[in-house]
């Protein structure tokens, strides 16, 4: 149980603090991702930044989740849901062409025009406050492929046993405090699980050590 994402933040810090990496960079999963980054962010001297991800919803159904869109890339979809639906991913271009909209309009609210951090050659840490299913990271496994970083870092507080299983294989490195059997939501391992605002995203970036910052710095 944690008493709030930056507590968990906190805690994910001290562990990655000891592990070698060269050139840091932590990206957060917003919006509740932030809160947990900062202070990794800050314990390492790093620069952080975002990545946006947006859920494709059925169309009959917008809350379930055919696919996911990280910005500037392509969508990624559910095989088997689309399969057993018989849609295409052509079926889908109203809600890609949405949330590439949403995407933008996030950076440039949370971001207020500072460009994105350089990723390539980097240790790129990701971090949430807790995984579900994964599927989300999926998404943002992709994005990070495109942009060549050194290592991919995942940081989160908590996850299921399953998912850590299935997204070890994705990154170099895999940091999860808790690991449940019994899982039932991120928020049920948090005392205080309040949903993050749009105003503590943009505090929290510009709280965050500039772009810069841990360049050409080695933990050993």
């Amino acid at each position: 149980m944690f008493e709030d994402r930056i507590s968990a933040g906190l805690q994910l810090a001290e562990k990655l603090a000891e592990l070698p990496m060269t050139d840091p960079a932590v990206l957060a999963l917003p919006r509740g991702g932030v809160p947990v980054a900062l202070p990794i962010a800050q314990k390492l001297q790093a620069p952080m930044d975002l990545i946006l991800i947006r859920k494709i919803g059925m169309p009959s159904n917008p809350e379930l989740a055919a696919g996911a869109l990280a910005e500037g890339s392509n969508p990624i979809f559910n095989g088997a849901l689309l399969q057993a639906t018989g849609m295409k991913p052509e079926d889908f271009a109203a809600q890609v062409a949405q949330a590439r909209e949403e995407n933008a309009a996030r950076r440039a609210r949370y971001l207020q025009g500072h460009p994105p951090v350089e990723l390539e050659g980097r240790t790129v840490i990701v971090v949430d406050d807790g995984i579900a299913t994964g599927a989300t990271f999926m998404a943002a496994h992709f994005w990070l492929k495109e942009r060549k970083p050194a290592e991919v870092i995942l940081a989160v507080p908590v996850a299921p046993p399953e998912a850590v299983d299935e997204l070890r294989p994705l990154v170099d490195t895999l940091v999860c405090l808790l690991s449940p059997r019994e899982f039932w939501a991120v928020g049920a391992h948090y005392r205080d699980f309040t949903q993050t605002s749009d105003d503590e995203v943009t505090a929290a970036l510009a709280a965050a050590p500039q772009a810069g910052a841990g360049k050409d710095k080695t933990w050993h």
